[in-house]
């Protein structure tokens, strides 16, 4: 049986057709490097934060993914909004906390994608830094409207990121936030100006986050990762 892998998903106003409705979606990117990767996609939009719906979902899926989009909410993590911070979405926020957190108690494995690496520091009792240039003093990680930076990544010895990717890459970056303390979490890749790129659990459960967009320069490695485990 192929590997059946949840993506979380966008709630947005969309036009198609002759329609102009809120809609449930997600780039095509992602369910095509889960096919790839031999896995099947299950789209997992924000229409609830029951917990008990949250654990139905983990209970019938073998991985998860935690996709990119809007920023988490700070008051999630005890914070006022800076005034770069915007267009959060609480009932995506409280649907992938609560995804995270029966996650977590299943083992289930788990990749974090941009977004996902924020909201999986934030479950975990992590901070962000609100607006990264105010960090790091320029905007490569996300120079602006759709276009991705091209960011170079080094990742830790001895980490699970560094089995997949080896010991750096060249990634495409759209985050203006970054994750500040990431509790439970190892820090495995940086930027060279010092930006965490990427976080893992220790331990046997395959469990990491990455602050690229890995779907969207087609490279396969962290999708092949979690079929792989998720498959185990």
């Amino acid at each position: 049986m192929r590997p059946l892998i949840g993506l979380t998903t966008y709630r947005e106003q969309a036009k198609w057709g002759v329609w102009d409705q809120p809609a449930d979606l997600l780039p095509v990117m992602y369910a095509d490097a889960i096919v790839r990767a031999g896995g099947v996609p299950v789209l997992l939009p924000p229409a609830t934060d029951d917990p008990d719906a949250a654990a139905s979902v983990v209970a019938r899926i073998d991985g998860l993914v935690v996709s990119g989009g809007a920023d988490v909410d700070p008051q999630q993590y005890g914070e006022e909004p800076h005034p770069r911070t915007a267009s959060w979405r609480p009932d995506r926020d409280a649907w992938e906390l609560a995804l995270l957190t029966s996650a977590a108690a299943a083992n289930l494995p788990t990749l974090g994608v941009c977004r996902g690496m924020q909201v999986m520091a934030v479950a975990a009792g992590g901070t962000l830094d609100q607006h990264t240039p105010d960090v790091v003093g320029h905007e490569e990680h996300s120079p602006g409207g759709d276009v991705f930076g091209e960011v170079e990544v080094s990742t830790a010895e001895s980490s699970v990121l560094r089995s997949i990717l080896g010991p750096g890459t060249t990634v495409h970056c759209h985050h203006h936030q970054s994750v500040r303390s990431h509790p439970g979490f190892d820090a495995v890749a940086h930027a060279e100006d010092g930006t965490l790129e990427a976080m893992e659990t220790p331990g046997e459960r395959f469990c990491v986050a990455v602050q690229w967009h890995p779907e969207i320069g087609r490279d396969q490695r962290l999708f092949d990762a979690l079929v792989r485990a998720a498959s185990g």
